[in-house]
């Protein structure tokens, strides 16, 4: 992920970095600490001499983010390792026993359109400034989706009965971020365009209401644009609007078995308008697998009731804790013993390889821990230099009780 107005090419360029107090974080872009930290600590602690270690594999898995292709293709047979120290976590002093399956669902609804009636003006209408973040770990936060902003400002357009023609829709990336920018070129009559703005302003003073304390930065705005000569057929456009505002995003259930964490939920990712076609990339989770199927269920009633196809990729599984594993009472011991207090064991709302490798891999016992990050998947992503030093020390002591 990048902001927009940062000009920035992640195959050629290398990661710019900066510290921020006890913070590293990029310029403009997401660091890569998610999951390069762990990467790094790996390869450490094959490299270190003054680790004392048994027999150590490295697994490095590709795809992750993009919905854990690595591991679905991984040859369980080729590990011989009973514990699986995954470092893939992101807050400090909590030690994962468990994770959220998922799946993404792609849905492309068919477009019509018209031509631009002679004497709109055309203009950009851009919600910005939000928070997005990590699709799982922040839909707790009730952070808000410029994609559903958007949208809800169109309707808003379309309810005071003041006539438009939608041209693109865009907003979003990656299928595990919220959308943090949303942008959608209109045209309309130019008497009409001060009633828009007005309306514009109406939304977001109304969307800071519910969403201000949380999303400072939030912006609706309406510029001018270059001339838009094609644009959606009306019915089509109301479909549309309608389309995506009926599709679910956000929370559907929380966990009946740990407190304050989230059991299902849905993020609307990304949404473009190609030549012929409205598509749009849904991401949902469950640590259930009735509930992950029942919602995914409700994405594909939607698209067929609103004209629209979907495919839908394979439903990753979640990981089950078991809080007997020896491996546990290990990693608690260890930690209590260098810090004098116990960490909090706990799931995660989110995709953990942990799930797919423990189905190929019969028995083994599995651990998730990793230092402080925050805002994975957007620009304000950073990683902690403290916590990474702990991190570090615990992964050694870790690893030397093991061998004993």
């Amino acid at each position: 992920e990048k902001n927009e107005d940062t000009v920035f090419d992640f195959d050629t360029q290398p990661i710019e970095i900066e510290r921020e107090g006890d913070w590293i974080r990029a310029k403009g872009t997401t660091l890569g600490a998610d999951n390069g930290i762990g990467v790094a600590a790996a390869m450490a602690a094959a490299d270190d001499a003054s680790v004392v270690h048994g027999p150590l594999e490295l697994l490095f898995t590709v795809d992750e983010e993009t919905g854990l292709n690595g591991a679905f293709n991984l040859d369980g047979s080729k590990l011989k390792g009973k514990y699986l120290l995954n470092m893939d976590s992101e807050e400090w002093g909590f030690l994962f026993v468990g994770c959220a399956g998922g799946g993404d669902a792609n849905l492309s609804l068919p477009l019509a359109k018209a031509a631009v009636p002679a004497g709109y003006k055309s203009l950009r209408l851009q919600v910005s400034g939000l928070l997005g973040g990590h699709s799982g770990l922040n839909i707790l936060d009730n952070r808000a989706n410029a994609v559903k902003l958007l949208v809800w400002t169109l309707k808003a357009f379309r309810a005071a009965g003041v006539p438009f023609a939608l041209g693109a829709l865009h907003g979003g990336d990656k299928h595990n971020a919220i959308p943090r920018e949303a942008r959608a070129l209109v045209a309309a009559p130019v008497d009409a365009v001060e009633r828009l703005r007005a309306l514009a302003n109406e939304a977001e003073a109304g969307f800071m209401i519910e969403y201000g304390k949380r999303e400072p930065g939030l912006a609706v705005v309406l510029n001018d644009a270059d001339a838009l000569d094609v644009a959606l057929d009306t019915p089509t456009r109301d479909r549309a609007l309608d389309f995506l505002d009926a599709l679910p995003h956000g929370i559907e259930t929380m966990s009946q078995d740990i407190k304050g964490m989230v059991e299902t939920s849905t993020n609307v990712a990304r949404v473009r308008t190609e030549d012929a076609s409205l598509t749009v990339l849904t991401s949902t989770r469950s640590a259930v697998q009735p509930p992950l199927e029942a919602l995914r269920g409700k994405i594909a009633a939607v698209a067929a009731l609103a004209g629209a196809s979907i495919e839908m990729g394979e439903a990753y599984p979640g990981w089950q804790p078991d809080m007997d594993s020896p491996l546990l009472a290990t990693c608690l011991k260890v930690y209590e013993r260098l810090y004098g207090a116990a960490p909090e064991v706990t799931a995660i709302h989110a995709g953990l390889e942990c799930g797919i490798i423990g189905e190929k891999v019969p028995g083994l016992q599995m651990i998730s821990y990793g230092p402080d990050l925050r805002d994975v998947h957007s620009p304000r992503e950073k990683v902690h230099i403290p916590s990474t030093a702990l991190f570090w020390q615990y992964t050694k002591a870790l690893l030397a009780d093991l061998t004993a």
